[in-house]
């Protein structure tokens, strides 16, 4: 039913959603940012490469729990448009579900053959020796992970979204203190080096997830989620998640596992390069955690104001968004490539890995404000409104028939060197914003999912 009232400015609501989640994934960036300082500058470039190829497979995790969780946001915001409180349950139930089902299939496969899961990214084996130590205690944060973030999923379904940086705050507190207790040996506690780097991310996921639990049960009114209702099933609303999710979850794994693909390209290229292209990662990571909150709170209101059906203000809201995207990608760039030289200064590298590592980085540097305005606009706008399946088709044809083929020939056929391989691996930012300037103003993905 249509909405009538007056709505709030858009900047304002933005403002009001986006500034916990941003400094949510601040906080979150800044677990990896003291992990890769601290293990980088203690442990050196073979324990800093074993995390790295280690964390590809809670990335192939991450990538999951977010499609899910994108899913969620996509279609409990617009029941939230319509104020259907018990549809929003039902959805969360179904997420749930799914999410705890992926997130103990990839448990088991690491528990059985960590080896095996490892050299799929990398044939050092170095590398993988110290990555494996990580992995075996890391692995058991994988079920507390998939809660916390589903749960905080629910909460921005109905906008709340200050809980979410609150239990961030613990996993940085948490993480770094046992890191550094842990890893250097500090107050009297053991030196573990790369297992304390791996205790601290364990416990930190155990906290997260039972201050998240706490929260859902005991303190949100809005929802007023009780755990009974997380057994039900509805099986309308499962057609529909599986329907409108399928392509988002599917979008979301493929290109989890193409960044995979391109983790274990540059894998073969030797510990300089991996460890180059790491510190790249992490510094992007932590500059671009505007841009991704904000396309976090643009899907919320997107969402929403179509499940109201207000199609004339959602035109409005996404003409506004581009801009926004595209003045926050200029800023970003520029933060980045100031940072670099700072950045790289905390780290214990070989001469050539610390050039490899500026070279890295002023290729990032270039592309930033092009994915800084395309990728919300895929996720934060077309998706959030209810084409769910564009996306999927954009990263797949960028992802498997351009980058990974491209960066293949280029290495193993070719023999370039990991700069010009970097280059090929990040070559579809440089022309994905064509296709969501084009996309983002037909305004056909404009698509009420609910009942």
């Amino acid at each position: 039913m249509r909405n009538d009232k007056r709505p709030e400015p858009l900047l304002r609501r933005l403002f009001i959603l986006a500034v916990p989640l941003v400094l949510q994934n601040l906080v979150i960036v800044s677990v990896g940012l003291a992990d890769s300082m601290m293990v980088g500058s203690h442990l050196g470039e073979y324990a800093l490469a074993g995390i790295s190829i280690a964390n590809q497979v809670m990335m192939i995790l991450h990538m999951l729990v977010m499609g899910i969780s994108a899913v969620l946001v996509i279609l409990a915001a617009q029941y939230w448009g319509k104020r259907d409180i018990k549809s929003i349950k039902e959805i969360i139930a179904i997420a749930v579900k799914v999410c705890f089902a992926l997130g103990g299939v990839i448990n088991l496969a690491v528990f059985i053959t960590p080896y095996g899961v490892l050299r799929i990214f990398s044939d050092n084996p170095e590398a993988i020796a110290q990555g494996v130590v990580y992995i075996r205690i890391v692995s058991f944060s994988y079920l507390f992970f998939c809660a916390t973030h589903v749960l905080m999923a629910s909460m921005r379904c109905v906008e709340i979204v200050r809980i979410g940086l609150w239990v961030s705050i613990s996993t940085l507190i948490i993480a770094v203190g046992l890191n550094y207790l842990l890893i250097f040996g500090n107050h009297g506690f053991p030196e573990m080096g790369i297992r304390g780097a791996a205790i601290a991310t364990l416990a930190a996921r155990v906290v997260e997830a039972v201050i998240m639990v706490i929260y859902v049960r005991f303190i949100d009114k809005r929802l007023r989620l009780r755990f009974g209702e997380l057994l039900g099933f509805n099986r309308l609303l499962f057609k529909d998640f599986v329907r409108y999710g399928s392509p988002v979850l599917g979008g979301d794994l493929l290109w989890g596992l193409a960044l995979t693909m391109q983790v274990a390209i540059m894998g073969r290229m030797g510990s300089a390069a991996m460890a180059s292209q790491s510190v790249t990662i992490v510094l992007s990571n932590f500059t671009m955690v505007i841009v991704w909150g904000c396309s976090a709170a643009a899907a919320i209101i997107i969402g929403k104001t179509v499940g109201e059906e207000r199609y004339d203000l959602v035109k409005r809201y996404a003409r506004a968004l581009q801009v926004t995207f595209a003045v926050l990608g200029l800023a970003t760039a520029g933060v980045y490539f100031g940072l670099r030289d700072f950045f790289l200064s905390f780290y214990d590298f070989a001469p050539e890995t610390m050039a490899m590592a500026r070279q890295f980085m002023a290729i990032t540097a270039l592309y930033i404000p092009l994915t800084s305005y395309h990728a919300p606009c895929f996720t934060g706008i077309i998706r959030a409104g209810g084409d769910t399946k564009f996306v999927l088709k954009v990263d797949g044809i960028c992802a498997w028939l351009i980058v990974l083929p491209s960066a293949f020939l280029a290495a193993f056929v070719f023999g370039a060197s990991p700069v010009v391989v970097y280059f090929f691996l990040r070559i579809d930012q440089f022309f994905k914003w064509v296709i969501a300037i084009i996309k983002t103003n037909r305004f056909k993905w404009i698509i009420n999912l609910t009942r």
